[in-house]
């Protein structure tokens, strides 16, 4: 389980994120969207842990900031950072090794051949090409074995290849009972992924549906509709 509990964050003046709340049910797919400058940056950062913030972020009924919840708790950033000077194979090892995973070598190759590593684990980080940190972004973060992850703009610089993968690895997980987030403004790549959806605009949660209340409506409609017709971002 995700939770966020009146989260807020100011700027000097001004408020990015006004008290939000909401919360991502255990062995569930939560998307974040909303227009350009909603917060959900904002929002972002805060639950990984990269920004100081007003509110509580609950990982596994645990608070967020504790070595306990940032053990189970892994995150994919939109863009993808790697150690110039260690390789695709070093850097899932430095992963294992940081959180003491429980992963298996047989896994980690496994995960290598799903993202079509295999032939890559020796080229160095500052050799990787967009996707290709991407990817090795995604098998760091699945190598951690989460409880829980928060996935931002996963399917940017991915190949088509890619993107099915990574999809089938979310269904995957919520089989497991991993409960996801995924932030995005790709409406369609999600759209047989999501199980609660929250739309941010101003700061604020301004619409939240569970799949069972959308029905069949459209995702890209359900947006538009909230939002007036912003651009999710």
């Amino acid at each position: 389980m995700l939770e966020i509990q009146d989260l807020t964050k100011q700027y000097g003046k001004y408020l990015a994120v006004d008290h939000v709340s909401f919360t991502v049910p255990g062995g569930q797919v939560g998307i974040l969207l909303g227009p350009n400058g909603a917060g959900k940056s904002t929002i972002i950062k805060s639950i990984a842990g990269l920004l100081r913030y007003q509110g509580g972020v609950g990982i596994e009924q645990m608070p967020a900031r504790t070595m306990e919840a940032k053990r189970i708790f892994a995150y994919v950033p939109e863009i993808p950072s790697m150690f110039d000077a260690l390789t695709v194979r070093e850097h899932i090892e430095y992963v294992r090794r940081a959180y003491n995973s429980a992963i298996t070598e047989e896994e980690i190759h496994d995960l290598l051949a799903r993202f079509e590593l295999e032939d890559k684990q020796e080229k160095l980080g500052n050799e990787l090409s967009k996707g290709m940190m991407q990817k090795v972004s995604i098998c760091c973060a699945l190598a951690i074995k989460p409880k829980v992850i928060l996935l931002d703009e996963p399917m940017v610089g991915l190949d088509p290849a890619a993107i099915k993968e990574l999809k089938d690895v979310i269904l995957e997980l919520k089989e497991q009972g991993v409960t996801i987030l995924i932030s995005t403004h790709m409406l369609e790549m999600v759209k047989e992924l999501w199980d609660v959806m929250f739309i941010m605009e101003r700061g604020k949660i301004i619409g939240s549906f569970t799949r069972e209340q959308a029905k069949d409506a459209d995702i890209e409609e359900l947006f538009f509709q909230i939002t007036g017709g912003g651009e999710a971002q």
